[in-house]
């Protein structure tokens, strides 16, 4: 077959004239925060969720409203099911049916070498971080699925380069945990895409958070900018330009992607 006999190029179909709402986990501070300010700069409407940092959350809403979008703040433990069930239908019924989701919610739980780490804390870092994005998925590609009526859409894990290079005599625990996010991306890529549902991820390096402060390792962040490339961490915001990127229509043809925003690391 010669180049006359392929079928016309056609352009890839456009959610441009469909309202956009987002799900974004962990919303209230960090990188979710800046996620969800970056969308509704978009004209993207905003559900987030928070775990219990209410005047945080409220505030993130306040900005978003600024910019001219729908926005709201569901209470909800990640880890749980029915509390996700419950943020969804929070959703749908205040603001609609959800086309995007940014799976952001994480812990790092207690830094430590792994012959120390407690069952308690192995099991709520799998909750929050694996168990909760699988649980968003179900959810969104409930919605989202061609087959149920949805219009396809894009789901983004943020992950962490820590499921690189596994975070030895610190968080292995965590670094496994976001290893097996990666491995539900690659997967869910493949299984949803042609419902029109699109999944990647984001290998995120450290960012500016006070994530390892409050997991009793404080001194991290200065000391991954002592030997990163760029001699400094990420800012919030850098790693929520990628997320939006990747959840809107300008990466129409990034599926299974896993993307290195890390400095490189």
């Amino acid at each position: 077959m010669n180049r006359r006999d392929l079928p016309p190029l056609t352009e890839p179909p456009s959610v441009s004239a469909m309202k956009n709402i987002a799900i974004i986990t962990g919303g209230s501070r960090g990188i979710g925060a800046a996620t969800a300010i970056l969308l509704a700069k978009s004209g993207v409407d905003i559900c987030l969720s928070y775990q219990s940092d209410k005047a945080s959350a409220d505030a993130v809403v306040a900005t978003c409203l600024a910019q001219g979008v729908q926005a709201i703040a569901v209470q909800a433990d990640v880890g749980m099911r029915e509390d996700i069930v419950r943020l969804f239908a929070t959703c749908d019924a205040e603001l609609g049916c959800p086309n995007v989701l940014i799976n952001n919610a994480g812990i790092v739980g207690e830094a430590g070498k792994l012959v120390d780490l407690k069952p308690a804390v192995l099991q709520r870092v799998f909750e929050v971080n694996l168990f909760g994005a699988v649980y968003c998925c179900q959810e969104a590609i409930k919605r989202m699925a061609k087959s149920a009526g949805g219009a396809g859409g894009s789901i983004v894990n943020i992950s962490s380069m820590a499921a690189k290079f596994g975070s030895p005599n610190e968080y292995i625990h965590y670094a496994a945990s976001k290893g097996a996010l990666d491995s539900m991306t690659i997967g869910l890529a493949k299984e949803v895409g042609p419902e029109g549902i699109r999944v990647n991820a984001i290998h995120s390096g450290t960012a500016d958070t006070d994530i390892h402060e409050r997991s009793g390792n404080p001194d991290r962040p200065a000391m991954v900018a002592s030997i990163n490339p760029l001699g400094r961490v990420a800012r919030p915001e850098e790693i929520a330009e990628a997320a939006v990127w990747l959840a809107l229509e300008k990466s129409s043809y990034t599926n299974g992607a896993i993307m290195p925003v890390t400095g490189g690391m």
